[in-house]
């Protein structure tokens, strides 16, 4: 490669870093700024972060979107895990049908699956609230899972299983000892994605929650309407810490799985 097209990758990685992360920088600088007239920085502050923590309607709100994503992210990644898991080791009628549907809906626009949702809810009589927006999350985030852990289970190599059978193993303890372990990064990956695209959902939660059930999405974007405020950089600030110490850890958890692998498989 000559120099010149070293130079041109090197600048279209630069820029392509920056489109992708100046937002960020500027959102996380600006969270610390004393002014609250646009953004002039008026100099090193955390005032607005003491202002966001006294506001108990936004940490409610912000409680409210915790529980509601670990929740989500729990009840879909156990039904998504299993769902993908038929997929790969069963054949039915209407397989191919239901696998396709998967994709339909992860596929349509958020306002359809939104006003679909909330015609469902009020025509059997459901009152909107916390119980129909955790029905909806984990509607719209189910198919990220299932292809997620459909990814994983394909390259999956049928011998390991086929020899657990060989040395006594029973479909449970195969299942529990063998398949799961090996799966487990991406059934932890399905997780992260449910609970991201949970936490920060805004059109589906808008049409789905009830007046006594307030999420953080929903608080942020009624402050934005008028104007981006201060306090608004510091949620995400402190959103974007909270994702990355999920990565952090998660990237930890799987790092000592690997280790305590390789060493039963030198002992």
């Amino acid at each position: 490669m000559s120099k010149t097209a070293k130079w041109l990758s090197r600048l279209y990685l630069t820029v392509m870093y920056l489109i992708m992360f100046a937002p960020i920088a500027v959102m996380v600088i600006f969270s610390f700024n004393a002014s609250k007239v646009g953004y002039q920085w008026g100099g090193f502050s955390t005032h607005w972060y003491k202002e966001l923590f006294d506001n108990a309607a936004m940490v409610q709100a912000a409680i409210n979107s915790v529980i509601l994503a670990v929740v989500a992210a729990t009840i879909t990644t156990v039904i998504g895990g299993l769902t993908a898991l038929a997929f790969q080791r069963y054949d039915f009628k209407g397989k191919s049908v239901l696998q396709s549907l998967l994709f339909v809906l992860m596929m349509s626009p958020e306002i359809v699956l939104a006003i679909s949702l909330l015609a469902l809810f009020l025509m059997i009589g459901i009152q909107l609230g916390f119980v129909t927006l955790l029905i909806a999350h984990i509607t719209f985030c189910l198919p990220f899972v299932v292809i997620t852990v459909s990814a994983r289970l394909s390259s999956l190599d049928t011998r390991v299983l086929e020899a657990a059978r060989d040395l006594g193993a029973n479909e449970f303890t195969m299942i529990r000892t063998v398949l799961v372990p090996i799966i487990l990064p991406a059934i932890l990956a399905g997780w992260v994605l449910a609970f991201t695209l949970s936490l920060d959902d805004v059109v589906v939660s808008t049409f789905n929650t009830g007046p006594d059930f307030e999420i953080l999405p929903l608080q942020i974007y009624s402050m934005v309407r008028v104007g981006v405020k201060p306090e608004v950089n510091a949620v995400g600030t402190i959103l974007l810490a909270i994702s990355l110490l999920g990565l952090v850890v998660s990237q930890l958890l799987l790092a000592k799985k690997s280790i305590n692998q390789t060493d039963s498989i030198i002992y």
